[in-house]
This record gives structure tokens, C-alpha cells and sequence, in this order.
């Protein structure tokens, strides 16, 4: 057997440990802008709360800040989206309008409630009437997600945040393109229990990074053995 015969493996070989290191590299790339991502939110969360932004473009750079509006609940067109607490337990998130000053909607997820108390009659302290304002971060609809059911309007039975939908389910108009998740002041009655956001950004690249370097080094470690079998049985 000749040297010659090492070509086609030793290519293969070049090639897999060429994307295995452009895998890992690829990854410390994305744990920078993953960490640079963290920061940001986190300094967000932490800002002082401003008022409502003026449009959509303003509100993306706003996405996961403090805001805070003032309006009045219209509680009887409250919307209920399925939804787990952040310590597991199945129930809803209520989502209400907020009618603001100029008339315009803003949908506020006022926070959890199990499900029996998913009826307003369970929570009647914690239904406010009249001005009020609320405090939370600002946030944008992210769609539905490949696994999450459809929405069921016509039941008030929600699964992901369809702004145009829920306000047309809730018979309201005009409805900023933004909502809001009140933060974890208590409200009367104890119920909604606001603060349910996740703000967390997980961030597995540098687990990733080590495990494509890892695989390449595994793979010279392999030719190598192969290389010295196939050299040393060579004729």
C-alpha cells in the first residue's frame, strides 16, 4: 500500500476539521454578541421607567424597559392567555386594555392568575376602576412559535399575543402595535400577580464553542491513529 492511498482520507479529514473549527469559531462569535445582548437588556431592565413611546420604531429600541402609562382598565373586555407562573403553575396571564388620554389602546398582561381564579368574580378587588397607572416593561408581539395551538377568539382562549386580534376580539381600536407586562406591584386582592416576565437570555455558545473544538481535535486525533495503521501495513 502506498501514500497514495492516504489522499481521499486525509482530504475528508482537512475538510471535516476545517468546518469543525469554523463551527467553534462561529460560536465565540455568538457568545460576544450573545454577552453584549445580556448587557444591554440587563441595563434596560434596570433603567428608570419612561413614558410610552410614540411608534413602533421607537418602541423597539425600547423593547424589555420600564415604561409607564395612565389610562383606565376597561376590565369587562379582559383577555385570557394560557400561560404557566414563573414557579410552574398552570394558569393565565390577563390581559386588559388600557384606554389611554387620546383614546388609544394599549394591552396591558397585568400578571398571573391560577386557573381558578381565571373568572373576574374570583379576583373583584383586583379589578380597578377608574384612572390608574401602570408600570412595566415594554414589549413586542414575537408571533407564533412552531409548537404553540392556535388561538380560539371566539372561547377568549389565548395562547400567544395577537395584538390585532385581541383587540378586535375585544371590540377596541385603535391598538398601539407595542404591550406592556406590569411589573410586580401587588394589586388589591392579591390577583393578577404582575412581575411574570422572563428576562433571562440563555446563553450555551461557549459550551458549544468547546464541544466543535473538542470534536476537531478528536478528529486529527483519529486520522492520526488511522494514518500510522494504514502507513504501517503498507506493502
Amino acid at each position: 500500500m502506498t501514500r497514495a492511498s492516504l489522499f481521499w482520507p486525509s482530504f475528508w479529514a482537512a475538510l471535516g476539521f476545517l468546518l469543525l473549527l469554523g463551527l467553534g469559531t462561529w460560536q465565540v462569535q455568538r457568545l460576544h454578541w450573545k454577552e453584549g445582548l445580556i448587557a444591554e437588556r440587563q441595563a434596560g431592565l434596570h433603567a428608570a421607567p419612561m413614558p410610552l413611546p410614540s411608534s413602533l420604531a421607537a418602541a423597539r429600541a425600547l423593547e424589555f424597559h420600564p415604561v409607564t402609562a395612565e389610562g383606565e382598565f376597561l376590565n369587562a373586555q379582559e383577555l385570557d392567555l394560557h400561560a404557566q407562573s414563573l414557579r410552574g403553575e398552570q394558569g393565565f396571564h390577563i390581559v386588559t386594555p388600557l384606554r389611554l388620554a387620546d383614546g388609544a389602546i394599549l394591552l396591558v398582561d397585568r400578571g398571573f392568575v391560577p386557573t381558578d381564579r381565571e373568572a373576574p368574580a374570583t379576583r373583584a378587588a383586583g379589578e380597578p376602576q377608574g384612572r390608574v397607572r401602570v408600570t412595566g416593561l415594554l414589549r413586542l408581539p414575537e408571533g407564533k412559535g412552531w409548537f404553540t395551538p392556535e388561538n380560539e377568539p371566539q372561547r377568549n382562549s389565548w395562547f400567544w399575543i395577537d395584538l390585532p386580534a385581541m383587540a378586535k376580539a375585544a371590540g377596541v381600536a385603535p391598538v398601539l402595535p407595542f404591550y406592556v407586562d406590569a411589573d410586580a406591584t401587588p394589586n388589591p386582592g392579591g390577583w393578577p400577580k404582575g412581575g411574570q416576565t422572563i428576562t433571562d437570555l440563555p446563553n450555551n455558545h461557549l459550551q458549544y464553542a468547546i464541544t466543535w473544538y473538542a470534536l476537531a481535535l478528536a478528529l486529527i486525533v483519529i486520522y492520526i491513529r488511522f494514518a500510522r495503521r494504514r502507513l504501517g501495513g503498507r506493502s
